[in-house]
Parts: structure tokens; sequence; C-alpha cells
């Protein structure tokens, strides 16, 4: 070879290995909930927001998205994207460092790294398709399929609405499902006979509180619903009581399991949560923690400690990164959410007997957003 052909050649290969960000579009859409209300143990609400980022780079464009107030379509807009813009695609950490230095003085939790989180995501996306790998290829593939608990029972429904929603994920081969509790204490034990007798005896009953307890009216109801063969208990008080979830999980019977962390928006807050020796199961959510990156790197925090990992919503977004995980053990399917994503995305795998299955045919996270479709949410 000529060393004119040698040095093209080489700056051929360079510039392969160079891929700038040319520009994100970045749009928030509310959709309603099924329902005229929702709720949960200490919230309720009509809508739910998803915050949508589009990344072009080398004549391809990967998405991300976060499940945020409108506000942080906003806060992207005009901390984020010059910050991105003009980075390598192909340089996932340092974009995900240079994004999160500059939230320094927003904080780095919150709005602030949600935004991070789904420009992250779509980092990701970007790359894979970039490579035309799926996603769980490009990071390195575990596992073939992702074990799920439907998760909905919200506590604003009746009886009938809920055994039906659990009857279904129970027909269709789920073996785990979680309902919502702690709006009215009282009632809870009656919730959980409700959700046992429409599931049976062969299906995992988990329930969520969403720390509306105090610490005794936890310990004294998960020792009620013992009979139920409740095995999962999340949230039974607020997740930033670690002293209080370590005093719960250390009072309450196997196979009952402790759940916190979908709150979490750093590193730090899940490494003072094992520390603390606080639950059973550590739950992330890429949609807050920092994306895809982040998600990662806690779930090998959690593998250090020996505690299995979760994650929290987000069924279609969590796919291919949990696939990549050699310890995770399951994800929420969140009813609110699994509805948004086959509502606004081609592409999105069906639960096949409890579990998720990717598409290995097609690149980056597997699936694509439904402009058309999504118009008329726009805000």
């Amino acid at each position: 070879m000529k060393e004119a052909e040698k040095m093209q050649d080489k700056k051929n290969k360079e510039s392969d290995n160079d891929i700038p960000i040319k520009k994100l579009n970045i749009a928030a859409y509310t959709i309603p909930t099924e329902t005229p209300v929702e709720s949960d143990g200490t919230i309720k609400w009509h809508s739910t927001t998803l915050v949508l980022v589009e990344i072009s780079g080398g004549n391809k464009n990967g998405i991300g998205y976060t499940y945020a107030d409108k506000s942080t379509a906003t806060f992207i807009q005009s901390v984020l994207v010059n910050e991105v813009v003009g980075m390598n695609a192909m340089d996932i950490p340092a974009i995900s460092n240079k994004m999160i230095q500059a939230i320094r003085n927003n904080g780095n939790t919150g709005i602030a790294m949600m935004a991070v989180s789904a420009v992250d995501n779509a980092l990701w996306d970007l790359k894979a398709k970039l490579l035309e790998l799926p996603l769980c290829k490009l990071l390195g593939q575990a596992s073939d399929k992702m074990l799920l608990y439907g998760s909905g029972g919200f506590t604003s429904y009746d009886k009938n609405k809920l055994q039906q929603q659990l009857s279904i994920w129970s027909e269709e081969g789920f073996e785990n499902v979680k309902i919502k509790i702690g709006r009215e204490p009282l009632k809870d034990v009656e919730r959980v006979n409700w959700a046992r007798k429409a599931i049976g005896e062969n299906v995992h009953l988990f329930v969520d509180a969403n720390g509306a307890y105090t610490i005794k009216q936890a310990i004294d109801l998960a020792n009620k619903f013992s009979p139920y063969h409740v095995t999962w208990f999340e949230e039974p008080v607020t997740s930033d009581n670690l002293s209080g979830l370590k005093n719960i999980k250390n009072h309450v019977a196997a196979p009952m399991q402790i759940a916190a962390g979908e709150y979490g928006c750093n590193f730090y807050y899940y490494k003072n949560m094992l520390e603390a020796n606080a639950v059973d199961v550590l739950q992330a959510d890429a949609t807050r923690c920092g994306g895809i990156s982040n998600f990662i790197k806690i779930a090998y925090l959690a593998e250090a400690f020996q505690i299995p990992f979760s994650s929290h919503c987000a069924p279609a977004l969590h796919l291919h990164a949990a696939l990549s995980l050699p310890a995770f053990y399951i994800a929420e399917y969140f009813y609110d959410h699994a509805r948004i994503e086959n509502l606004l995305f081609d592409g999105i795998s069906p639960p096949v007997n409890g579990y998720l299955e990717p598409n290995l045919q097609l690149p980056g996270l597997g699936f694509e957003f439904k402009y058309t479709d999504a118009k008329k949410y726009k805000l």
C-alpha cells in the first residue's frame, strides 16, 4: 500500500471512531391515566409525563426518555445540550461525566439527574445503532430474558378492578404481582386478601406502601400479611429512613423481603443504603439514577454486597441493560408505563409467561417513537 493510501486509511479509521453528536431534540408528552385518578399510599395522579430525547450523530438517531415533569425538557435544553453537542457519540463515559459536572450547582438529584438520565439513555441507543448491534450485545449479554412482576393494584381500585387486573397477569403466566397499599392502613389486610384470592396460591404476592407507614405500623402489618404469603414489602417507610428500613427488615420473617431504592438519583445514595444493611432487594431506575450508565454501576455495587437487584418501572427501557447483568433479579412491569410504552413506541416486546425478551434483529433499544401518534399528547 502506498504511503498516501496508508494515511487515508488511517484517517478513515479515526473518522469511524470519532462520531460527533450533531443535535438533540427534546419534547414532553403528558398521557392521561386509564381511569380518572390513580393513587398509591402517599400520592394521587391523573396523568404521566414522558420527556423524550432524540440524539443525532453519524446519520443515526438514538432515543431515550425519563418519566418526569415537563420542566425536565427545559432543563435539558438550557443546561445539557451545549455540553453534549460536538462530543464523540462513542465516548459515553466522557459525556456522562461532563453532564454531571454541568449540573453541580443544580444538585445531582431530582429533575437535574432525570435530565441526565434521559440523555444518557439516548446515548446508549445511538451508540448501539451506530455499531448496528442490539444494546444487550454491545453491553455483553448475560441472560436471554428478563423476569417481571406485574405492578398495579392501585389504592384507587375497588375490589373488582384490583382482582381483574391481577387475574389477567396470572392467566398470562406472571408468577409475581404487586399491589399498592398504605392509603388506608386499616383496610390493607383486606386488600391483600382480595389479591391472594385473585391469583391463587402459586403466584408470589408483593406489596408496596410508598413510604406511607410508621416503623411500628409496618412491622405490625408485615406480620398480618404473613398468612397471605407476601414475599416482598416495598418501601414500608420512606426510603430516606435507612435505620427504619433496617429495623423492619430485622423484624420480618422470611420469605418476606424488604425492597427500596427507586428514588435514588446518584451512586452514593445506593452505597449508603447498602452499607446501612437496609434492604433485602435493591431497586434502581435508569430514568432517575443517571441513565443506563449509572444503572449498570449500581447493579454491580449490589452484586458486591450480594443483594438482589431490581429495576423500577419503565420496563422496555430497562430490558437490554438488565440482560447484561449476571445478578439481575426482577423488573417491575408497571401498568402505567407499560401502557404508555405500548402506546407511543413501535417494537415494544410483549411479556411472554412473565418475562420480556428482546428482538435481537433490531439495533439499540429495539424500539422507535411514534411521533404522529404522540402528537396529541405533546406539551
